[in-house]
């Protein structure tokens, strides 16, 4: 496989398969686990804030699997043909330029990883707020992040064991609200076809920008291609595994948002962040809510476990290129990345204790979309480019899979720009001092 000039010896080499400690069940796993997570708890509210109509806000959500599904599709094209760990780091540096590479690298870092644990943090403080009035939500988010990154710090495979325990109880969670609420709940008068006026509020800035909400929530759909490196049978797995994660995520969000709004009147939704806590009381009654809640603190803390586990593979991946920031290539003897750990953990608890939910969360979907675009039309880039290069996966219904997936995107980037501009120039501060360390520390510099 052709690669960068520039780059170092050895840089697309990949571990033995039978070195490899991820099977392609935990790969799934990992895309389930970094999907359902903060965003399908805490965003509905939030959406229903700006635009209160049920038809439209289910239709984000179904737009939202779609730009998932044809999301995957394309980091599967490019894992395929690239199976090393780091995501986009791995794709823009192949793609565009070593530069390209390493900003995304930065962002995933600061944006994408460190960001959303904050997020998955204050999301468990909310609702374990709930269950123990007496203890800081504070104080909870910020033990949960210091207890998994030192779960993570041990060994790759017993993280591997626990997050997969922790995401079958986030599973059992999902289909027990989804059985619950349709066979026990008291329905709310929820009218899914548009009224009059409603189908204009479809093409609004409200409605696009609210696309961020959505799109949060289903970040994690690239998730195992972070860790593509240490996949068993990548050219295979790592595209199945962003398939069958990506489609069935997809599904159970557009059914519990419905069981939210089936659930729940839309006026005690709006505005709130622990949604779940809510639609949980209502389906189980006050018992049974404090029984569901728990199991959505244990869905928050899986959360938090796979964004721990595998944030850290992108640092690390460019520390194994770069001479800065080659520290975080250090590994312990069980092969955890114990400084990319470290790093990243301390952003996230700096994040968690001096920002606010709805802020963080619309930075991190702005500074994320722009990447992950950017890796989707890489896809089109390469068949251009190099047609003839070995694809052992093709991504199903190219050129409309890229494509649909950058309009809704683009639209969404484009409204969020105008109307939420703070976070946004946020971002854009992100990636300019990623530009700023590329050039001014040498991070460009391959390592000797």
């Amino acid at each position: 496989m052709p690669k960068q000039q520039n780059w170092p010896e050895g840089a697309w080499c990949s571990p033995a398969e039978e070195k490899r400690p991820v099977s392609f069940f935990s790969a799934i796993i990992i895309v389930i686990a970094n999907m359902i997570g903060t965003g399908v708890f805490t965003t509905l509210g939030l959406q229903l804030g700006s635009l209160p109509s049920p038809f439209a806000v289910m239709l984000l959500w179904i737009l939202g699997g779609v730009g998932a599904f044809c999301g995957a599709q394309c980091y599967g094209e490019l894992g395929a043909m690239m199976p090393r760990s780091g995501g986009e780091y791995t794709y823009l540096s192949r793609i565009y330029h070593p530069a390209v590479g390493f900003l995304s690298g930065w962002v995933s870092i600061v944006a994408g990883f460190a960001a959303p644990i904050a997020l998955a943090a204050l999301a468990l403080g909310e609702y374990a707020g709930d269950l123990y009035p007496g203890v800081g939500k504070t104080t909870i988010a910020v033990a949960a992040i210091v207890i998994l990154a030192l779960v993570h710090l041990t060994d790759v495979t017993w993280g591997c064991r626990v997050q997969n325990l922790l995401t079958a109880l986030k599973i059992l969670l999902i289909i027990s609200l989804i059985i619950g609420g349709f066979w026990l709940a008291r329905p709310q008068d929820l009218r899914l076809w548009p009224a009059a006026g409603e189908l204009q509020s479809v093409f609004s800035p409200a409605f696009a920008t609210s696309l961020v909400y959505v799109f949060y929530a289903y970040s994690g759909w690239n998730a195992s291609s972070y860790v593509a490196g240490e996949i068993y049978r990548p050219e295979r797995n790592l595209p199945l595994s962003l398939f069958l994660g990506a489609s069935l995520v997809s599904l159970a969000y557009v059914l519990l948002n419905y069981i939210f709004l089936y659930t729940v009147p839309v006026s005690e939704l709006t505005g709130k962040i622990d949604v779940g806590y809510l639609s949980a009381r209502a389906i189980f009654g006050p018992q049974g809510g404090t029984l569901m809640t728990l199991l959505i603190c244990l869905a928050l803390f899986s959360s938090l476990s796979s964004l721990i586990m595998v944030g850290p593979r992108v640092a690390l991946t460019m520390g194994e290129d770069l001479a800065i920031p080659g520290v975080l290539a250090k590994k312990n003897k069980r092969d955890a990345p114990v400084h990319a750990i470290v790093f990243q953990s301390a952003i996230a608890l700096a994040l968690t204790l001096t920002s606010t939910f709805d802020w963080v969360l619309t930075y991190v979907g702005f500074t994320l979309a722009l990447f992950a675009s950017m890796s989707v039309l890489g896809v089109m880039v390469l068949r251009l480019r190099e047609p003839e290069a070995p694809r052992p996966f093709r991504a199903w219904g190219y050129p409309a899979t890229p494509v649909i997936f950058l309009l809704l995107y683009g639209w969404m980037l484009v409204y969020l720009f105008i109307e939420r501009p703070l976070p946004a120039i946020f971002g854009l501060l992100t990636i300019g001092l990623g530009v700023l360390l590329y050039s001014l520390l040498g991070a460009g510099s391959p390592r000797n």
